[in-house]
């Protein structure tokens, strides 16, 4: 009995052996594999965050920066030319622009937002279809800023029939 006993307990041995061993070994070699190769391609971990919308509004008058949420339901913030500048007819300057874009997106980056996809709106219908001066200023400050840009679109309201011209039959009177 006491040899059976024997003869299964190296048996036992061995077959627990090879698991217990087994670990510290691929541990070492998981250690000094790196250290080994110095060109090991690592993947980049994305970073955990949220992606947000930026609509940049851009007339020659002013620019309002906001950063939405995805679904653009829940605004997460807001910046404009005429909150950084006081004289009126620098709102709408590249400069302006480009501070508010700064301060929209540090509120936003605080919220947890690390990208967004870019919405460029001019003023459009009988007005300008072509953006302001301030929004090239914006997009350039928002990726300045650390913030990803997903994508850039132009979404501008433009008439796909003819509208009726403000002022009236005889046109507007001076």
């Amino acid at each position: 009995m006491a040899e059976q006993n024997e003869a299964k307990a190296p048996a036992a041995r061995e077959a627990a052996a090879p698991a217990a061993a087994a670990a510290p070994i691929q541990e070492a070699r998981l250690v000094s594999k790196p250290a080994a190769s110095a060109a090991v391609l690592v993947k980049p971990v994305a970073k955990e965050g949220k992606w947000g919308v930026a609509h940049i509004f851009s007339s020659k008058n002013d620019t309002i920066i906001t950063i939405t949420d995805l679904s653009c339901a829940e605004t997460i913030s807001v910046g404009s030319g005429g909150m950084i500048v006081k004289a009126s007819r620098e709102e709408g300057g590249p400069y302006a622009a480009m501070q508010a874009a700064f301060k929209a997106a540090d509120k936003a980056k605080e919220k947890g937002v690390m990208g967004v996809n870019i919405r460029v709106r001019a003023p459009g219908g009988h007005g300008s279809k072509t953006p302001g001066s301030g929004a090239q200023a914006a997009i350039r400050a928002l990726a300045r800023s650390g913030l990803r840009i997903g994508k850039i679109e132009d979404v501008t309201p433009i008439p796909t029939d003819t509208t009726k011209r403000p002022g009236g039959k005889r046109g507007r009177r001076v």
